[in-house]
């Protein structure tokens, strides 16, 4: 028996995702305003991580604090528009 199959039919490992508790629910708009060809291999995999794919895009994004954890990691990099 695999590992997977071990936890396929228990959730009480905290393996499921979390709901939040808001029904709206908050968004954030962010900008990629600097390009990250400098920057380490870490903060460009958070750039990715974050869903952008080219330069002074604007994306939409739940306003969750691992998003606003990831902002701020990149804050040199990425901008919160509004």
């Amino acid at each position: 028996m695999t590992y997977r199959r071990h936890l396929a039919g228990n959730e009480d490992f905290g393996m499921t995702a979390k709901k939040s508790n808001s029904g709206g629910g908050g968004t954030i708009h962010l900008k990629w305003v600097r390009s990250s060809i400098c920057a380490p291999m870490k903060q460009k995999k958070v750039v990715k991580g974050l869903g952008f794919t080219r330069l002074y895009q604007v994306i939409e994004r739940p306003d969750t604090p691992a998003i606003r954890g990831m902002v701020a990691k990149v804050p040199h990099l990425v901008e919160i528009v509004q």
